[in-house]
């Protein structure tokens, strides 16, 4: 089967979590046999994953403007790479270049497969534009998709806006490969935690959205209690570090805090492993996948009732907690002072990432929903 997966950016430094999930999803699609076709922009395209992105058929597109995806291609191009497609599967939502494809694939008879990855609320910034597009666009890309997805099912709650049922979309979560830590062979770059210098992890972009700000006003209630306690905040600046430097300034953290930008890969595991934990303090999210990375590592975790992961908490793979500075330093609080049980919960995290969230059961799943099959929603 030819399957062609489209996204705004393949790459994670600007893409975030829909080009990850869009990237390895292809990976995995290729490992089973079939071929994957990418389709994306060359937005924050690195050396590094334009070197990883050889093993796929790649059509990608120079874009116009800084802060809109408008990719500078003919529809003809673009149609005719769709034709080359058996099925197309589309990933997130508010892009020009997701509504054309959508329209393209129909005009073909290619059945196309959507998935928002947690972004269908009309919510942030440009919310006049966002109806606009949805009035446009965004209606029709939804509801005449051959079957429509979510990352969690609390992502279900977002479908009925668009005259979809929520327990129409099927459940495809997000997932890991095993081998990117396996192959990973890379020299420690940091000191791992100890009871003398807890290191606590952050890895996510630079946005508010991922709720960076909350984390430092809560590592600073923590800092009283552990004085030596690192924190690394590691992530694409999306306009935000300068103020998130400031503002470990003025709360007197500064000393314990490093802002190493964008990890590749090999720093990404390494920083997991060295870590006592990894937060993620996020203000929305749609399944982190650095949660499951963090798990594939062995690494426990303390998230927010935003991230749609949950079963950290049921499995006792770490902590979920609400998102407000005081609950999250709580948290930071109680993992610290039952250090000992660490090793335990991330082991018990990595147990549940390897049984039901590696990247080939989630391509698995996405291809009996293309060849038909019937998929569950459980």
């Amino acid at each position: 089967m030819r399957i062609l997966l489209v996204c705004d950016s393949i790459d994670t430094t600007l893409g975030g979590g829909t080009a990850e999930r869009t990237f390895q999803l292809a990976r995995a699609l290729q490992d089973l046999g079939h071929t994957a076709m990418l389709l994306s922009t060359t937005v924050g395209l690195t050396a590094e994953r334009r070197a990883e992105l050889a093993e796929f058929e790649c059509l990608l597109l120079s874009n116009l403007g800084r802060r809109f995806y408008l990719p500078l291609a003919s529809p003809t191009r673009i149609s005719d790479w769709i034709a080359r497609a058996d099925v197309v599967q589309v990933t997130g939502h508010w892009s020009w270049l997701a509504g054309l494809v959508g329209w393209l694939a129909q005009r073909h008879d290619i059945p196309y497969f959507y998935c928002p990855a947690g972004s269908l609320p009309v919510a942030g910034r440009s919310r006049l534009l966002k109806k606009l597009y949805n009035a446009v666009i965004g209606y029709q890309l939804v509801r005449n998709a051959e079957r429509c997805m979510v990352v969690t099912d609390a992502e279900r709650k977002d479908y009925p806006p668009y005259g979809i049922p929520s327990d129409a979309p099927l459940l495809i979560p997000n997932g890991v490969h095993e081998r990117d830590q396996e192959e990973d062979r890379s020299p420690p770059r940091w000191e791992p935690g100890s009871a003398e210098s807890p290191l606590i992890a952050f890895l996510g972009r630079l946005a508010p959205i991922k709720g960076p700000d909350l984390l430092l006003e809560a590592f600073a209630q923590v800092k009283q209690d552990y004085p030596t306690a690192r924190l690394v905040v590691a992530g694409s600046d999306f306009g935000e570090r300068a103020t998130l430097e400031a503002m470990a300034q003025q709360l007197g953290i500064a000393r314990n805090v490093e802002f190493p930008g964008h990890l590749q890969p090999d720093s990404k595991y390494s920083l997991l492993r060295a870590a006592d934990f990894l937060v993620i303090p996020s203000r929305k999210e749609a399944m982190s996948i650095v949660a499951l990375e963090a798990g594939l590592a062995g690494t426990p975790v303390l998230l927010t009732d935003q991230c749609g992961f949950d079963e950290v908490e049921r499995i006792a793979g770490g902590r979920v907690v609400p998102v407000e500075a005081p609950a999250i330093a709580e948290g930071m609080r109680q993992m610290l002072s039952q250090r000992d049980l660490l090793p335990a919960q991330g082991q018990r995290l990595k147990q549940l990432v390897l049984q039901d969230y590696t990247w080939r059961e989630v391509a698995q799943r996405c291809l009996r929903a293309y060849s038909g099959i019937s998929v569950t929603s459980a």
